[in-house]
């Protein structure tokens, strides 16, 4: 089966190859990033983690590498004398972990080939692997159990729409769910879903989702006035954030922005696009609806007034974005990509709105719903109308922004939970 695998990789690896190369050119992408994915390392990007025992953590791209930080900062505290490895497969997700103090070293994740995922064990030697989520990578975690290196799945979940096409294949599924020593599960469901597609039922457990341990010191340090100041954006105008937008929901938000200052109301939109290599697409968007917008990173003295657009084409500054707004809208929810962590908006107090595609957060959503007594839109005209409302009511986003945050607080504490499980699994530290 592993050779079959590797076979398959392997050639779509080739297919893929020369789409990655130019992709890669066009966004700057460095060339020792193609090394890192095939297993080679030079020594001395490996330095940070000598003389240490080593923890692997693995989250796949920003949404997972952002959630996994709770964690990371629970096994720095109980683990001061250990290095942290984190990896990634994207640019966008690798560029998030290097802002986290608390890693030691960032790399790309290798190629799901055998000889790539065997050399960097080799290289790295780690004492135990956490997988963020559930990245089932069959070479990788076949690597950790032949050379008895512990793997953990931490805040693990079978969403609604993988779960039927992992049924499919649960066959081949079973040995690889048979290797990973803990499967930290964020709920019932998930547990559930997991023991039906073959994982041993005493290794799967319920330790509930790491992105509600939002740590309150992760707050942007500097004042709502401050930070308008820093992006250039006028003191008095209400602030509506769409953060995380992908192509196809820009232009419904674009068009609702501007419905709603042409019906009269003060208003300024923070735009940020999920990959920051899309802004020039969305810069086209906002040209052609007529407004006048400008790139964070752009020069410029002037302030942005009401009927403007500040475009994002920056990464890490999701917080301070939604510390300024006045209401809150998460993408990845208007189209059918799954949608995005709202509890970020909750960690600022502030109200949050998302599209009916929520199915990678579909516990989450359902409890901000509940909290705020809104959040699910059906469509950009409900969008519409609810943050017409919004602008208009301060107390409903004042009890909105206040019961997420006590949301927050009472689901807080899977990343303790998860931490015992690993410790199980370390010498003491």
């Amino acid at each position: 089966m592993y050779l079959l695998y590797d076979i398959v990789v392997f050639a779509a690896a080739m297919v893929l190859a020369p789409w990655y190369l130019v992709r890669g050119l066009f966004r700057g992408a460095r060339r020792q990033g193609y090394r890192e994915r095939l297993g080679f390392i030079p020594p001395a990007r490996l330095a940070p983690l000598h003389g240490r025992p080593v923890i692997w953590i693995h989250a796949v791209s920003v949404g997972e590498s952002r959630a996994a930080l709770p964690l990371v900062r629970e096994i720095r505290r109980a683990y001061p004398g250990m290095a942290i490895l984190m990896t990634t497969v994207t640019e966008t997700g690798r560029n998030i972990c290097r802002g986290f103090k608390e890693i030691d070293l960032t790399l790309y994740f290798p190629l799901d080939l055998s000889f790539a995922v065997g050399r960097v064990l080799d290289l790295v030697r780690p004492q135990l692997t956490v997988i963020v989520e559930t990245e089932l990578w069959p070479n990788f975690i076949r690597g950790c159990r032949r050379r008895n290196i512990p793997v953990v799945l931490a805040n693990g979940r079978v969403s609604d729409r993988s779960f039927p096409r992992y049924r499919r294949v649960r066959k081949l599924l079973r040995p690889v769910l048979a290797q990973i020593s803990r499967c930290c599960m964020q709920s019932d469901t998930d547990a559930e879903r997991l023991r039906e597609l073959g994982a041993p039922a005493d290794r799967v457990l319920v330790t509930g989702n790491v992105k509600f341990d939002l740590d309150p010191a992760g707050r942007p340090a500097a004042e709502p006035a401050a930070l308008r100041r820093e992006f250039g954006i006028a003191e008095a105008v209400p602030v509506w954030v769409a953060g995380s937008t992908h192509e196809g929901e820009e232009a419904q938000l674009i068009e609702v922005f501007r419905r709603l200052v042409a019906a009269g109301g003060k208003l300024l939109l923070i735009l940020v696009p999920r990959h920051p290599h899309r802004c020039r697409q969305v810069g086209d968007l906002l040209d052609t609806a007529g407004l006048e917008w400008r790139r964070r990173t752009a020069a410029n003295p002037r302030r942005l007034e009401s009927g403007e657009v500040l475009l994002v084409d920056t990464v890490g500054e999701m917080l301070s974005c939604y510390a300024m707004a006045t209401a809150v809208f998460v993408g990845g929810s208007l189209v059918p990509i799954g949608g995005h962590n709202v509890l970020e908006a909750a960690l600022v107090q502030k109200p949050v709105l998302f599209g009916p595609h929520m199915h990678n957060f579909r516990d989450i959503a359902a409890l901000t719903t509940a909290a705020q007594g809104f959040g699910r839109v059906a469509d950009a005209a409900e969008l519409e109308e609810t943050l017409q409302r919004l602008l208009q009511n301060g107390e409903m986003r004042y009890n909105a922004g206040r019961h997420g945050w006590e949301m927050l607080q009472k689901h807080a504490g899977a990343s303790r939970r998860t931490l015992a499980e690993i410790s199980r699994l370390l010498p003491p530290p």
